[in-house]
């Protein structure tokens, strides 16, 4: 929850409060609620408190500004991990606010905020970065765990005028296609004066730029308690994509429960990998793939990946 993580695309986390409610199928494991309630916290729910940041908590990014100014490294802060940052709620309006001067102060860190409410950035946000003034340093972000979130969720994100937008697609629970969110055809206007008072309107001159839609896709299996199965082929899927649009494609981990079909990808230059240690008795008979077990508990460590999913791009 601060300068060390192990969260792989980020390099700090910071939580100007904590706490959340959960809203979709990806939430049903949620480990920021698991941590609170290991902590003792009743922060988690609709009707509970958020616990709100002290004011020594708030100086560290000024800290890690200092620092990456003077090293000239790049510095990504993810906010908020153990929170949502466009949760609809009165009592945080204030610290919203704080945030948004915060990140105003510190133009030497990338800020990466994502959510599962990105229909809430312009009510939250745009009350202050209007369009085309959103901060360079801003990275908008929502998560999506399969089609029907990404639907659902991507075409507002697109109306963020943020610098980079991306999808956190963790935990992976289902194929998505991504693709139709991955450019963007804008008409192309031709300004045309027609009174004596010189007052402009625009006309469509019935052609089409394309602009970037996303720009970062993360993709994730789930770890943890609960675990659901992950398809490796849903991370090589997700990097194809990437790849013909121009996108930068980040395989974080492959979680608790990677599934192989054995097909799409091959694991290790091996057909069926090392099947005595690596594949689960009970899934040795399966028709449609292989349950593959993994040292690492959450599958982030990417030694023990297929080659081709080794892949941890950063937008440019």
């Amino acid at each position: 929850m601060a300068k060390e993580t192990k969260i792989a695309w980020t390099d700090a986390t910071f939580n100007p409060w904590r706490g959340c409610v959960k809203v979709s199928e990806g939430c049903a494991h949620c480990y920021a609620e698991s941590w609170s309630k290991r902590m003792g916290k009743n922060i988690w729910g609709k009707d509970a408190k958020r616990e709100h940041a002290s004011a020594s908590y708030w100086k560290e990014p000024l800290k890690w500004n200092r620092e990456a100014q003077q090293t000239g490294k790049p510095f990504r802060v993810f906010c908020a991990s153990l929170a949502d940052v466009c949760e609809d709620r009165e009592d945080l309006l204030q610290p919203r606010a704080d945030l948004m001067r915060l990140i105003e102060r510190t133009p030497h860190l990338t800020w990466l905020l994502c959510t599962k409410r990105p229909e809430n950035f312009e009510k939250h946000f745009g009350v202050r970065w209007t369009p085309g003034g959103w901060p360079q340093n801003v990275w908008a972000m929502t998560t999506a765990e399969n089609q029907a979130q990404a639907d659902l969720r991507i075409p507002h994100l697109l109306r963020v005028p943020a610098v980079v937008r991306g999808v956190s697609y963790e935990p992976a629970l289902g194929p998505v296609d991504f693709k139709p969110y991955m450019k963007q055809l804008l008409p192309v206007m031709r300004e045309r004066r027609e009174d004596e008072c010189g007052d402009a309107n625009f006309i469509h001159t019935g052609e089409y730029r394309t602009v970037p839609g996303l720009h970062w896709v993360i993709v994730g299996g789930e770890s943890g308690g609960g675990a659901r199965p992950f398809d490796v082929a849903w991370a090589q899927s997700t990097i194809d994509q990437c790849r013909a649009a121009g996108v930068a494609p980040f395989v974080k981990q492959l979680g608790a429960r990677p599934w192989w079909n054995g097909c799409t990808v091959q694991w290790i230059g091996v057909d069926r990998y090392d099947v005595n240690k690596r594949v689960t008795e009970s899934a040795l008979n399966s028709e449609n793939g292989w349950s593959v077990k993994l040292d690492d508990p959450k599958g982030g460590d990417w030694a023990e990946w297929p080659e081709g999913l080794r892949v941890r791009e950063f937008p440019r």
